[in-house]
């Protein structure tokens, strides 16, 4: 006689035994669905192909430029002044900092409460809308030497500010207000509608529901929003050789004289441009990816430690 406890682990696993394999298809049972089906055997091969693809030139680019920058790092260069001796990249990294910093404090509030009124607020169907969200989309699609042309013609001239660090951050913050507005708008959307009806009918007001609980549940959706503007933040030149200029120190002030500053990725196209430090450019190159993967890991931290809070 079998006792209790054994049948109802046999039990268990004739129910769960067949649960593990239901996803699982065995190589020959795909080669024969290929078979039936050639053109499910070409799609998947140019899939393959083009994932390899990706990662093979991601993995080059990465390589290149530690194969070539590595070597080329010395203490020097990492000096706190910039002289034409050292071409030192440490005020141009600080500069990268602080504009992140100063763009991120100014798009990220103004993305995210637009987001919020375009969802929460705003009527659906309104013309208002759909006219902000299709000026968002034009911004988003515009070149960004046309963004550093507007601000040079507004800010350095029209404001007098000349090549000032403040002048960079408006026109980053420009920049990467399109990209903050549409994937917090898409997080937003991704939050089910029984939170709020869940929230609303333990008495909770729009506001309170709003900030405990809509935004904590779209924070991933919003960050991933940030670390991708911050990417674009690091990575831009064009812009700011119009606005911030391509001065190699610490400016004392936002604005005025003495403020222009360059960031790392202006300093590499300032070095690789003169022809004279290719070398020294390619060593800025990895600190800047360096820099870039240090910023997004604290990005990603942040948003791990608010979802756990949330949790």
């Amino acid at each position: 006689m079998t006792d209790a406890p054994t049948a109802a682990m046999t039990n268990e696993k004739k129910t769960t035994a067949p649960e593990n394999y239901i996803n699982h298809v065995t190589f020959g049972a795909r080669l024969k669905q290929y078979a039936r089906s050639p053109l499910s055997l070409i799609l998947m091969i140019l899939v393959m192909l083009a994932a390899l693809f990706s990662v093979g030139m991601l993995i080059f680019i990465i390589a290149y430029i530690l194969i070539n920058g590595v070597p080329h790092l010395t203490a020097e260069q990492f000096d706190w002044n910039y002289t034409t001796e050292n071409v030192s990249m440490m005020p141009a990294m600080i500069n990268t900092l602080i504009m992140t910093a100063l763009t991120l404090v100014i798009a990220v509030p103004i993305g995210v409460f637009a987001a919020v009124y375009l969802v929460e607020y705003a009527k659906r169907g309104n013309k208002l809308v759909k006219i902000i969200r299709v000026t968002t989309e034009t911004l988003s699609g515009i070149p960004s030497i046309v963004f550093g042309l507007f601000g040079y013609l507004m800010f350095n001239i029209s404001f007098g500010w000349g090549f000032s660090m403040m002048a960079g951050v408006i026109t980053l913050a420009m920049m990467i207000l399109p990209l903050i507005i549409r994937t917090t708008e898409e997080a937003l959307l991704a939050v089910p509608d029984s939170y709020r009806e869940g929230s609303f009918g333990l008495g909770a007001g729009k506001m309170r529901t709003m900030f405990r609980v809509i935004l904590p549940t779209a924070v991933p959706g919003i960050m991933s929003g940030v670390i991708l503007s911050i990417g674009r933040i690091v990575g831009e030149s064009a812009a700011l050789i119009f606005t911030s200029g391509s001065g190699h120190s610490i400016p004392g002030s936002l604005v005025g004289s003495g403020s222009s500053a360059a960031t790392l990725t202006v300093h590499m196209y300032i070095l690789s441009n003169e022809g004279l430090h290719v070398n020294e450019a390619f060593a800025s190159a990895v600190v800047l990816l360096a820099l870039t993967f240090l910023i997004n890991l604290v990005s990603d931290l942040i948003e791990r430690r608010i979802a756990k809070k949330k949790g």
